[in-house]
């Protein structure tokens, strides 16, 4: 395989430059992962007749392996950073393409954990990429772009769910198998057609964990478990209570795909501006008021129309965590970059593992409560977010760095 500093890409052919390749790569995974989880509700209840119990036992089982990423460092031992994401592209891309296989609750919790080690795995080193290629001065605005990228890639997807989905009486099957496999071909793709670029700071292929780093890991750990509210019930709600179907949950997919596209680029601007206090602040600040209006359809019967609104601007307001990245590309070591992107998936995914099937038994007694814990959730990390200073760097991690310096270490 040929090796190219960074440095150096710049001599290459546009199409074949790093920045180049993380668009790709962030346009080929969604084409699987979301499309997986626009039917996936659907697919389920029909074919399995899961109840939020399941659903939830469902999630958590999907969220172990990224729990686990820790366990990429491992691996970055044996294989090279960029080698190991491709690979988990391609995973991610034929677990997909293999879900229908198995209408069984055994058998979607195995599929699950299959195409969750290639999501999270490839997720964890895509990040990673993202921080030592892309510049800090470019970062917030390129990241955006990066995500419109992944929007924009799976609104084809989406259009095509929707306007073939009935028309054409189309099976859990046939879109499964087509959209993994596009991801797991673009996958190959990626690996025959780049030269492996090799970044300026070797990056330590050790568990790192660094006290100066704790607002982070505390912002990522309340990440986590709040974005599990929505991933698993906000959906499910659409189906189990409002009878949504496939055609009319990707529609609301596709809604938000377009909203993605246009305020992204939009909302790392914001981030480049405002900086990541106030990004953040923001994000947590709309999230409250969601999560509360939520709880309100089932204390107040409020209807569809309201319901689907802030399905969109829920997803909307994620855009932002953005943010997140930036402040750690600007207070780490360039060398702790990948063994902190796996430490911080791995804590973002600790509440993952066991508040799913948790919250899948209290959401059979009131789902009114699971959202107003989400909303506590939310109320939590705002308060962390206001500990992250104006301008943060290395020494300058939180508002606390003038009178309590934070370790080295």
């Amino acid at each position: 395989m040929r090796i190219v500093p960074l440095a150096e890409a710049r001599s290459l052919p546009f199409w074949r430059r790093p920045v180049t390749l993380l668009f790709l790569m962030a346009a080929a995974m969604p084409v699987a992962f979301a499309t997986w989880s626009a039917l996936l509700n659907n697919f389920v209840v029909e074919a399995a007749g899961f109840d939020g119990s399941d659903i939830g036992w469902l999630h958590t089982v999907r969220e172990i392996p990224g729990f686990l990423a820790i366990g990429v460092i491992a691996l970055l031992m044996l294989f090279r950073e960029q080698v190991l994401g491709i690979v988990a592209l391609a995973l991610l891309g034929v677990a997909t393409a293999l879900t229908a296989q198995f209408p069984s609750l055994g058998g979607i919790l195995t599929i699950t954990m299959l195409s969750s080690i290639g999501f999270h795995y490839f997720e964890t080193v895509n990040q990673s990429l993202q921080l030592q290629w892309i510049d800090r001065q470019r970062a917030p605005q390129m990241l955006g772009w990066i995500l419109a990228a992944g929007s924009g890639a799976t609104l084809a997807a989406y259009v095509l769910i929707v306007l073939t989905w009935e028309s054409f009486d189309l099976s859990y099957n046939f879109v499964y198998v087509v959209s993994g496999g596009f991801t797991a071909l673009a996958a190959l793709f990626c690996y025959f057609a780049y030269p492996q670029f090799e970044s300026p700071h070797p990056q330590l292929k050790q568990m790192v964990l660094r006290r100066r780093y704790w607002l982070y890991y505390a912002l990522q750990f309340m990440s986590g478990a709040r974005r599990q509210i929505f991933v698993v019930f906000a959906g499910f709600m659409m189906v189990e209570r409002f009878g949504f179907e496939v055609h009319q949950v990707t529609a609301l997919f596709l809604i938000n795909l377009v909203a993605n596209m246009i305020f992204a680029p939009l909302m790392g601007r914001l981030v480049g501006i405002w900086g990541e206090r106030m990004a953040l602040s923001f994000e947590y600040v709309g999230l409250i008021a969601v999560f509360l209006a939520y709880g309100g359809i089932y204390w107040f019967g409020w209807g569809v129309v309201l319901a689907s609104a802030l399905y969109v601007v829920d997803h909307m307001f994620f855009a932002l965590a953005l943010a997140l990245k930036t402040y750690f590309q600007k207070i780490a070591d360039p060398g702790d970059i990948a063994p902190t992107a796996a430490v911080a998936f791995t804590i973002n995914h600790i509440a993952a593992v066991f508040l799913p099937a948790l919250l899948g038994y209290l959401w059979l007694v009131s789902p009114a409560a699971v959202f107003s814990l989400a909303a506590s959730m939310a109320g939590i990390s705002l308060i962390l977010a206001l500990m992250i200073p104006r301008h943060p760097g290395p020494g300058n991690e939180t508002i606390f760095a003038r009178v309590m310096p934070a370790p080295a270490e």
